[in-house]
């Protein structure tokens, strides 16, 4: 089961900034100053990126932690913490 939190903490790594960078690729392909749709304006794309961004940094921070081996041990009850 360990094997399986630390290739995940791989996946996480990794998911995060592509998931960035696919945010800030579609903003550029999709704003366009002709465009009518709320798509094609770059303040909602702003906002979602602005959200989505600390997200996929705390994505990294557990892949991280996963990585490292801080989800080996589970506490399995109060006493234990």
């Amino acid at each position: 089961m360990n094997s399986i939190k630390k290739i995940m903490g791989i996946v996480w790594i990794i998911m995060a900034p592509v998931i960035i960078y696919i945010l800030i690729w579609g903003a550029f392909h999709n704003i366009n100053s002709t465009g009518i749709k709320d798509i094609n304006k770059p303040i909602p794309w702003i906002i979602i990126i602005t959200i989505f961004t600390p997200i996929a940094f705390g994505m990294m921070i557990f892949g991280y932690y996963a990585l490292k081996g801080e989800y080996d041990h589970l506490p399995e009850s109060s006493e234990e913490l």
